[in-house]
């Protein structure tokens, strides 16, 4: 894999890499002033908010409006609504967990913004589980955080309510949406400034095929990238397509390197793949506790807080004990909670279980790692403008460096939600210039085989998952390279590359992810966070207390350009449209 290093100076690109996806010419457009990506709780927030101040908004998501990851997490959303609870404790939970790496003033302006955004969301229509005796939002503990602050709704089922409060709430606001659409590229104009994007519609529809929707403003929501793993608790859709298409527009992105492997995944043997069922950090929260086949409890002593340590060292226990003992995994026990507990405060995790042949009622259930989340990704600043002008990102597809090294516990549904807000604030504030219709661009680079989606999962599970090498990940690199040699021989030489469409596309953009990914992995030689480096155990804050950047290079074919920041602190993201207003 090609690359180049230097410092991050913080300048943006003047435009884009001039890559993008093989696709057939639109044919079909809409017309908005916001175009945003993705249906989770960032995204439909965002839209409302844009919509709210007058904005035209069309929402545009992958599958159905509440197919994405918000539906699907367990845990809840952090916020200081408790009696006693600060958001400056708060804001030292989420910077220890963050190993040295957060962006403080971001963390501050999460914690302290968080609790109204909780409770908009709430007059928005969410209803979270409260107290019957005070009739107060009933809060719960999870892993890094020192006070109870995680606010549920029906038990283990928080995303899924937010989900059907904002789907409904976009409903009755009237905005429009496109469903089951891939998004392909970011249109731009001459200057490099956003005009929109270019998407597919899967299946028959008022829109089918490809099309465009033209927009001064792009929101992108996309979500996480757990895809690029054989074995991960996020959806089939999280295939890293908003950071590949944020890379092509010239955009940067950051710390892909921190990807969060949650503890606790229900094991289905050494060959599972696809999405896996999570077992969420609440049930520790809750008092389960983590033991060997043999019934120790592994984490005492590992930890002034045992089975609620951050995840990246509750996850890094699992997978010494399991080496030490060799096995494929461990197991959470929770038999003590009892059947009441299990059914009223963790249904759909026993529904899961009960599926797979485990009754945690009676029975130990079986964990190991998994890929979770993305701490890292497009970069932006405090109001998720990106380095690309008129392009915005919010949710798991942005780094604003809230999370630093390693996400503490259920701060993502927060993070999507105040930083949504903030997107919408700002253009409402500061609408972005009319851009043209956007440049055709040719396609450069070839399309990937559908197949190749599955190789690239089993490359990056074997040399880039929780334990990581300089071999491992110099395998994985030269495997990712080689993948990419052979299309690109087909196509320079044969004139052909794969068949466009939703696999293949797929399938390019984990491709692009990876290769950012394992570089970032191979530069950084420490361990620090959820980036675990056996060749490197030792954190090294002297070397390494600072972010790597990387971008597409706009004249060197397929390089990668990584830079390093002088500091833990990001270089300033230059408002996209001060320049040229």
């Amino acid at each position: 894999m090609s690359t180049s290093s230097g410092r991050a100076t913080g300048t943006a690109p003047s435009g884009g890499t001039g890559i993008r996806l093989h696709a057939p010419a639109p044919g079909w457009a809409l017309e908005a002033d916001v175009v945003v990506v993705g249906s989770g709780v960032a995204g439909l927030t965002a839209a409302l908010r844009c919509a709210a101040a007058g904005r035209r908004t069309v929402v545009v998501t992958k599958a159905r409006l509440d197919d994405g990851s918000t539906r699907w997490a367990q845990g809840g959303i952090a916020a200081a609504l408790g009696e006693g609870d600060t958001p400056g404790q708060h804001l030292d939970d989420t910077l220890v967990a963050g190993a040295g790496l957060c962006d403080e003033t971001a963390v501050r302006m999460l914690v302290t913004e968080g609790p109204d955004a909780v409770r908009r969301l709430i007059a928005t229509g969410a209803v979270f589980d409260t107290s019957p005796d005070t009739g107060e939002i009933e809060l719960t503990r999870e892993g890094g955080h020192h006070r109870r602050r995680i606010a549920h709704a029906g038990g283990d089922a928080t995303g899924a309510e937010i989900s059907r409060a904002l789907v409904e709430a976009v409903h009755a606001a009237g905005i429009e949406t496109v469903e089951n659409a891939l998004v392909l590229d970011l249109l731009q104009d001459a200057e490099g400034r956003t005009a929109g994007v270019t998407l597919h519609v899967m299946g028959e529809g008022q829109h089918d095929g490809v099309g465009a929707v033209h927009a001064p403003a792009v929101v992108l929501a996309t979500g996480g990238m757990g895809q690029v793993f054989s074995a991960t608790t996020n959806p089939a859709v999280s295939t890293g397509d908003g950071v590949a298409l944020a890379l092509r527009a010239g955009a940067e992105v950051s710390d892909l390197e921190f990807v969060q492997f949650h503890p606790t995944v229900l094991f289905l043997g050494p060959d599972a793949e696809g999405q896996q069922p999570l077992v969420s950090e609440a049930v520790r929260g809750e008092g389960a506790h983590l033991v060997d086949a043999d019934g120790v409890r592994f984490m005492v002593g590992a930890h002034e807080l045992a089975e609620l340590a951050p995840r990246d060292i509750v996850a890094k226990g699992i997978m010494r004990r399991m080496r030490e003992q060799g096995a494929e995994h461990m197991y959470l026990d929770a038999r003590h909670f009892g059947a009441d507990m299990w059914e009223n405060r963790f249904p759909t995790i026993l529904a899961a279980c009960r599926a797979h042949g485990i009754d945690p009622v009676t029975q130990p259930i079986p964990v190991a790692p998994a890929a979770h989340y993305a701490s890292g990704g497009v970069r932006t600043d405090l109001d998720g403008r990106t380095t690309v002008p008129g392009l915005y990102a919010c949710g798991e597809v942005a780094c604003t460096g809230v999370h630093g090294a390693n996400r503490l516990a259920s701060n993502s549904l927060l993070e999507g939600l105040v930083f949504a807000e903030r997107i919408a604030a700002d253009i409402a504030a500061h609408p972005p210039a009319s851009a043209g219709p956007g440049i055709p661009v040719p396609s450069r680079g070839p399309l990937l085989p559908a197949t190749a989606r599955f190789e690239v999962q089993r490359i990056m599970t074997r040399g880039a998952g929780v334990l990581r090498s300089a071999d491992s990940l110099r395998e994985a690199a030269d495997a990712l390279d080689a993948l990419y040699a052979s299309a690109l021989y087909d196509l320079e030489v044969h004139g052909k590359t794969a068949e466009p469409g939703v696999d293949t596309w797929e399938a390019t953009n984990l491709m692009c992810v990876a290769r950012v990914l394992v570089a970032a992995a191979r530069r950084r030689e420490e361990t620090r966070g959820c980036h675990w480096r056996e060749d490197r155990p030792e954190r090294d804050d002297a070397a390494w207390r600072r972010h790597l950047v990387v971008r597409l290079s706009r004249t060197e074919h397929r390089a990668l350009v990584v830079t390093e920041t002088e500091t833990a602190d990001f270089p300033s993201v230059r408002h996209p449209l001060s320049q040229e207003q």
